[in-house]
């Protein structure tokens, strides 16, 4: 029998030494989004659950726009500071009405230096070695002593090299692994037979305290998006409708067609010109208009009247013509008609209003800004953050 997986993560809105911290800027988004983000991209996962007792945590998790993620409201009683999280976790498996043989992750949003893979890998482990539960661990190669001066872990007098000495292993905290039924019955996340899923060390930190904050977000920038950093942008692309404009239709009196630009887009292109990265417009539709608004914005390409596939085409021919690869390029789109070329390009994002199959879309920049109010402009600083 096929079991389903559902990942929970707790996260409260009243933490005091961090007010708010769940949702707190980390790295550029709320540092719910990246344990979030991480699990949508696990094809194992089936169903993510935040419970919160935080209308403000929702309202930015629902922001997000994942499709596998859902809101539980979990009862004030389980979300003082004095509650387990053992208590909240019971509270949603003894309503929730899960099979009994489902696989349930409990996932630490103030672990945020955990990656899919990590999950992936994870999940494999418990089902392949048979675990009853599993728990992430860290192997962490430091001597320890007991308070009455003897050695905890090694021979003081054969102090072995760093290289030669296999520590111990430390829970980090980032995720549990159990099943539905022996959660309810031991009323504990872990049980039976335990399995060890070992973590790189430097996931070794769990924010709880502003200094654990500062440190993870270098450890962060060092070892995370270091690695899922695309390659030098040398082409900036972008859609029209929905992302250089609101996707409304104007008309004036006498019938004529409008579109409104946003000013601040305009200062992103001109940014992109002073660090020589080439930029270009490639739209479904072909109007007088956008042919105006590119000449304003000096792009060096305007394709216009590409559809779906023949976007991905305009695109290549760019980088043939600039002798770059596609991988190179960041694109910006909207709607499903965007699919095919934002699947191919280096760098990738939507609106936040774009439509939930482009936001989907594996490593996906989505905006906090919405079609032409600015996201083009946001998603420019962000490459150039990132480059220069």
């Amino acid at each position: 029998m096929m079991s389903n997986i559902t990942a929970f993560i707790p996260v409260r809105g009243g933490s005091k030494s961090i007010p708010l911290k769940n949702i707190k800027d980390f790295c550029g988004k709320p540092l719910v989004y990246w344990n979030i983000k991480a699990l949508e991209d696990t094809f194992e996962v089936d169903k993510i659950i935040v419970a919160t007792d935080s209308q403000e945590i929702e309202k930015t998790v629902l922001s997000f726009g994942f499709n596998k993620t859902e809101i539980y409201h979990r009862v004030a009683e389980n979300a003082e500071d004095t509650s387990s999280t053992e208590s909240v976790m019971l509270e949603f498996l003894e309503q929730a009405g899960l099979n009994e043989n489902d696989i349930f992750m409990l996932v630490q949003a103030t672990s945020p230096l955990t990656m899919s893979d990590d999950f992936k890998n994870a999940i494999q482990y418990y089902k392949k070695e048979n675990f009853d539960s599993l728990l992430s661990v860290v192997r962490f190669k430091r001597f320890f002593w007991n308070e009455n001066g003897t050695s905890t872990n090694y021979d003081y007098k054969n102090r072995p090299r760093r290289q030669d000495f296999s520590g111990e292993l430390m829970e980090n905290g980032a995720f549990y692994i159990n099943k539905v039924e022996n959660i309810l019955k031991e009323k504990n996340r872990l049980s039976g037979k335990i399995g060890l899923y070992e973590m790189p060390e430097y996931t070794q930190f769990e924010i709880d305290e502003p200094d654990d904050w500062m440190i993870a977000e270098q450890l962060m920038k060092k070892h995370i998006l270091k690695s899922t950093r695309p390659k030098e942008i040398k082409l900036f692309l972008t859609d029209v409708d929905g992302v250089l404009t609101d996707a409304g239709m104007y008309y004036s009196e006498n019938g004529d067609e409008l579109k409104k630009f946003n000013t601040r887009d305009g200062m992103g292109f001109d940014l992109l010109r002073k660090n020589n990265i080439k930029t270009g417009i490639i739209t479904s539709e072909s109007t007088d208009i956008v042919e105006r608004r590119a000449k304003k914005l000096k792009v060096d390409y305007l394709y216009q009247g590409k559809r779906e596939g023949g976007k991905l085409e305009a695109a290549l021919e760019i980088c043939n013509k600039e002798k770059i690869s596609i991988e190179n390029v960041a694109y910006i789109g909207d709607d499903i008609n965007c699919y095919n070329l934002l699947n191919a390009v280096g760098a990738a994002a939507c609106p936040a209003d774009a439509i939930e199959v482009i936001k989907t879309i594996s490593g996906i920049n989505i905006m906090t800004k919405k079609g032409g109010e600015g996201c083009v402009r946001e998603f420019i600083g962000k490459i150039l953050a990132e480059q220069i």
